[in-house]
């Protein structure tokens, strides 16, 4: 049991900081769609790059404590983690919206659940491995 210890330690840091940054996120899709009246996928990628820069600083920090001088190299590595996570999220939100006309932001949320665990596997294994 205490082999999985640390890592469990990290997908619960992994999630702190994914809370707190979809918690961004949805604020500022909220803000892009309703408020500014941009196109719902336009504004689901703008805050996802907002939400993606921020969790990229806190996960290097804070869950993986990853202090290696490659930053470029991660930051590239992470880049591409969560471009491939956005092609999930928003075929994803789309397909629940549009094909199976659920809520939008239900939709969202569906595929933010999904895209926690390629994240966190591929950031773990990829972009912060050691």
């Amino acid at each position: 049991m205490s082999d999985w210890m640390p890592f469990l330690l990290k997908f619960i840091k992994f999630c702190v900081v994914g809370t707190f940054v979809t918690g961004l996120d949805f604020g500022m899709t909220f803000t892009y769609k309703e408020k500014l009246r941009l196109n719902p996928y336009v504004a689901n990628a703008l805050s996802f790059i907002v939400a993606v820069s921020l969790s990229f600083y806190l996960n290097r920090v804070w869950t993986f404590h990853n202090n290696a001088e490659d930053v470029y190299a991660q930051l590239i590595r992470f880049t591409i983690v969560a471009a491939m996570g956005l092609g999930i999220n928003t075929a994803v939100t789309w397909f629940f919206t549009e094909k199976r006309k659920y809520n939008f932001y239900f939709s969202k949320a569906l595929a933010t659940g999904i895209v926690i665990f390629w994240n966190f596997l591929m950031n773990m294994l990829f972009t912060f491995a050691k």
